[in-house]
């Protein structure tokens, strides 16, 4: 049950990334280096070593939670990919027009590739609360610290789902009804774990699964976005924070 209530706070932060959105200044940049900074210190002081501690076993020299961490690693990268082909691929029939506002194109394939990433994004969330749950199965420290990276990553994930939706072309209600069912998405996917125990053994290889996932999510995408549009240095800091609170987080639960 405190996987939910954490997941009803991820409900509340992507509200919020979708309430800011429509109304951010020039300050993004540093929420979202926060955000990286905290996943980065989520995947090295505390989901590797509950992986590695619950599925140290070896294939081919490998533990089998680091090969888990490289999978999750190459599966996002690789649907990423796949899905900037196809947008590639779109792009070349759908008609080319120069915009500075959330109507990028009036026609439903341009809209189509908002709903495509809002819809990804919501998919998403639901993982985010499975490993919220799983995480509280492993123990108090990993939920805590896994909770803490969710929730800060779910404040992006409400900002982007209601910025693509619109960006997109698509109207106002449907970017609402999308960060809705964003935010929902986590308490339903925390809800899943109530309903059965994770073994060790499979616990640890999901959360080094879920390292990989999430270190691809700060580096690739969290990252670059955070660093793009703005001077480095005051998001470098927020990052730096980010990892330094996730330490203190660590020792002070032990």
């Amino acid at each position: 049950m405190t996987a939910v209530l954490v997941a009803a706070g991820a409900f509340l932060m992507t509200l919020l990334g979708g309430w800011v959105a429509q109304r951010i200044g020039d300050r993004r940049h540093l929420v979202l280096g926060l955000a990286a900074g905290l996943m980065l210190g989520v995947v090295a002081f505390d989901l590797l070593p509950e992986a590695l501690s619950a599925a140290g076993g070896r294939v081919g020299g490998v533990p089998q939670a680091l090969l888990m961490f490289v999978l999750g690693f190459l599966v996002l990268h690789v649907v990423e990919r796949s899905v900037a082909i196809h947008r590639g691929h779109e792009s070349e029939y759908a008609p080319h027009a120069h915009h500075h506002g959330p109507t990028m194109g009036a026609d439903g394939r341009v809209k189509g590739i908002g709903l495509t990433a809002g819809i990804a994004l919501v998919g998403h969330s639901v993982m985010d609360g499975f490993a919220i749950g799983a995480a509280f199965q492993a123990g108090t420290t990993v939920g805590t610290t896994v909770a803490i990276a969710v929730v800060a990553h779910d404040f992006a994930d409400g900002f982007n789902t209601y910025t693509v939706t619109r960006m997109y072309g698509n109207d106002r209600r449907r970017a609402l009804t999308l960060l809705g069912a964003d935010a929902l998405a986590p308490v339903a996917g925390a809800a899943v774990t109530l309903a059965f125990t994770i073994p060790e053994h499979a616990l640890g290889l999901y959360l080094g699964f879920f390292a990989g996932f999430l270190l691809y999510l700060a580096t690739a995408d969290i990252l670059p976005e955070a660093h793009s549009p703005h001077p480095s240095g005051s998001t470098l800091l927020c990052t730096v924070a980010g990892v330094g609170f996730l330490w203190l987080v660590i020792s002070l639960a032990q």
